[in-house]
């Protein structure tokens, strides 16, 4: 991740700052900013509270909504804003049952106003709040320094500005899709006690009454929780691959089954090796892995070898498992979606799409069995948050690879010269979600890709094709000449350049694809487009005369193009 570099404002001048967009904090550009603040120092009916004056709820909550109008405000000028919620030291909390009392209970209103902060921004999308009080409790007694406050108003000990910069950090890699994706797990030791080799799978340690066991079982079910926020898990074990098989499907205290695994590699080959294999296969990148294993020796053999692969230090005690999973901090994401929560399950089916593949053989073939349906819907509300997080995560099928937050690319989606769809792949095996990203800009007499972007679960089975024909054909009817696409070359998206060498558009100055819009682009035979309304296009793409008068790709049933629309 990039350095930091940091703009400061000046103390105290909270409201100036958020409310003058010409302040000087405002004048760098900031990509983000974190507005941190005592309750006691925006709030004056909250500081009358704390020197124990009569406060009415009302005052109280009058100036918490004037402190978030403020916020939300300021960031709509801004990509990111974190806002840390209120606390209070200690020496604030030592009135005893008067601390929570109904009247001038002062850890009472702080709860209070708190979630009335948190209430008055949900929805806002550039605003992140963030969870003070677990710096605090990482600060430990020392967090308040007292000391540090009269020298140079620091409120806080170092140790909570550390715990502060790990979180705000890692919502930063979050935000810029640079989040961990998958889990690659060793077994002996790591799922379970024991070599499952020798013990079998009856004499694995796991659950039970033993301190160990249970601390195992409780790293299996965070473990399974990180599969419900949308990352995947994998095995790569030195193990005969039935006998792992079978203690997992065997063994009662077992919280992960096989299809909770996107894939494994379990073998008496050389790990590393294994994992190069695997995430190859499941089309992921290196630098998305976290690599876990009780072997020091595996464990540097992979850091040395797969260097852009993360590889934590991990505990020899097994009851220090589930912590130690649950201090990194490298899983955070700005939002969870509904395809984030199934796409265990989506790795699972897709596992047998592949398995359907081998048997088939023949590319064709395999692909006229699986009835793939693509559903394409322009951008809007409902479908904005997966689709800025789908363009800010992905990286080997991303024409462009721009991050743009759901506000910016919303916005620019709406000008007039411009369209955005999404693409949801479903087949007979399940339904994959929204994995496709197009937008489509007019320039003159020639519309541009911009944004090309298609989930790794999906990759190969013609949806690219369906993408360029949707975007082409709405080029097409906008009356230019030709469309073309920019490839902007990074260390990850090379599969994107592969892709559209072979996509039928021809290669001009190296990186630029170009199609004369005279032409329509094919729709492959096995792809069935649906429209937003559930129709579909029964046509042939021959059918269609480019002379005709017709709707943004006729069979889509979307949009009108904009009769507006100038051209060179």
């Amino acid at each position: 991740m990039p350095a930091v570099d940091s703009v400061s404002s000046f103390h105290g001048e909270v409201f100036q700052t958020l409310l003058d967009e010409k302040a000087p904090a405002w004048s760098s550009n900031p990509d983000f900013v974190v507005v941190w603040t005592r309750p006691e120092g925006v709030l004056q009916a909250f500081r009358d509270l704390l020197s124990c004056s009569r406060v009415s709820d009302q005052d109280l909550n009058r100036e918490v909504d004037s402190y978030a109008a403020a916020l939300l405000r300021a960031s709509k000028r801004i990509r990111a804003m974190f806002v840390p919620t209120w606390v209070i030291p200690p020496f604030h909390q030592t009135q005893g049952l008067l601390d929570l009392a109904a009247s001038g209970g002062a850890a009472r209103a702080l709860m209070r106003i708190n979630v009335r902060l948190l209430e008055s921004l949900a929805g806002a999308p550039t605003i992140y709040p963030l969870w003070t009080d677990k710096w605090i409790q990482l600060g430990g007694p020392a967090a308040f320094n007292y000391r540090l406050w009269y020298l140079g108003k620091i409120p806080f000990s170092n140790e909570v500005f550390k715990a502060a910069a790990r979180d705000i950090k890692s919502a930063l890699r979050g935000l810029s899709g640079q989040a961990k994706k998958i889990v690659l797990l060793d077994l002996d030791d790591v799922l379970w006690g024991g070599i499952v080799g020798d013990a079998g799978w009856e004499g694995l340690t796991l659950g039970g009454h033993d301190p160990a066991g249970e601390a195992l079982v409780d790293f299996q079910r965070e473990l399974k929780a990180l599969t419900r926020r949308g990352i995947l898990l994998a095995i790569v074990s030195k193990n005969e691959e039935s006998v792992a098989m079978e203690a997992i499907a065997k063994h009662p205290e077992m919280v992960l089954k096989l299809v909770d695994f996107a894939g494994w590699r379990i073998n008496w080959r050389d790990k590393a090796e294994n994992i190069h294999a695997l995430m190859n296969e499941l089309n992921l990148g290196l630098d998305s892995a976290v690599f876990i294993d009780d072997s020091a020796v595996e464990r540097a053999r992979v850091r040395e070898t797969l260097p852009g692969l993360f590889v934590p230090e991990w505990p020899s005690d097994k009851r220090l498992y589930p912590r130690a999973l649950l201090s990194l901090d490298c899983f955070d994401r700005p939002s969870l979606t509904e395809e984030d929560r199934q796409r265990s399950r989506m790795s699972a089916v897709d596992r047998e799409r592949k398995r359907s593949r081998i048997d088939l053989g023949n590319l064709e073939e395999w692909l006229a069995t699986l009835n793939t349906r693509v559903r394409v819907e322009e951008l809007n509300q409902a479908n904005l948050p997966r689709a800025a997080q789908l363009l800010n995560k992905t990286n080997q099928m991303n024409l462009s690879t721009r991050r743009m937050s759901e506000v910016d690319f919303d916005a620019w989606a709406r000008e007039k010269t411009r369209r955005a769809w999404t693409f949801r792949v479903s087949d007979k095996f399940g339904d994959s979600g929204l994995t496709g990203i197009l937008s489509v800009e007019i320039d003159g007499s020639r519309a541009r890709i911009i944004d090309f972007v298609l989930s790794c679960r999906v990759m190969g089975r013609k949806i690219e094709e369906a993408m360029l024909h949707v975007g082409i054909n709405w080029a097409r009817a906008a009356r230019v000449q030709e469309v073309c696409a920019n490839y902007c070359q990074t260390p990850k998206n090379k599969p994107c350049y592969d892709f559209f060498t072979k996509s039928g558009l021809s290669c001009r100055e190296g990186n630029m694809f170009v199609w004369d819009a005279a032409k329509i682009y094919p729709l492959h035979s096995a792809i069935r487009l649906i429209s937003n309304d559930g129709s579909t296009f029964e046509k042939t793409s021959a059918d269609i005369n480019p002379s005709e008068s017709i709707r943004v790709d006729d069979h889509l049933r979307e949009s009108e193009v904009s009769a507006d629309l100038t051209h060179g």
